[in-house]
């Protein structure tokens, strides 16, 4: 079984159990697949996302990142000087450089990435589950 990648938004619904959100694909990926990582700056986007009151939960945030990590297996990917420098070779991606930091992991590691965002869906350099 292929380690898989998963985006900011799937590790949330993925540790939420927000089973609807998946589709039938990416459900069964993510429950049967190998090990599961996050990039490092999803922690970061979680973070911005509780500061910016978009999202809450009843405990700390890094509480909240640490257990999930720990409840559901997930490993980290920390930000390398290759997946730095890949994220910058990404032609015609967007601007948002989280989703460049995420989608070079995938590159540089060599796993898919499991993710709903269209805008990185259509990027064909870049190997996606949904």
């Amino acid at each position: 079984m292929k380690d898989i990648l998963l985006d900011t938004h799937v590790w949330i619904w993925f540790c939420l159990e927000e089973k609807k959100s998946f589709s039938k694909k990416a459900l069964t990926l993510i429950q049967q697949g190998g090990q599961k990582w996050i990039s490092v700056i999803s922690c970061w986007e979680l973070a911005k996302l509780s500061e910016k009151g978009r999202i809450s939960f009843s405990i700390p945030v890094l509480t909240w990142i640490r257990r999930s990590l720990t409840e559901y297996g997930i490993n980290i990917a920390d930000l390398s000087p290759e997946i730095s420098v890949e994220s910058t070779r990404l032609k015609g991606f967007h601007k948002d450089p989280a989703d460049q930091i995420i989608v070079a992991t995938s590159r540089v590691l060599t796993m898919p990435l499991l993710t709903s965002d269209r805008r990185i869906l259509n990027f064909r350099d870049v190997e996606t589950v949904w």
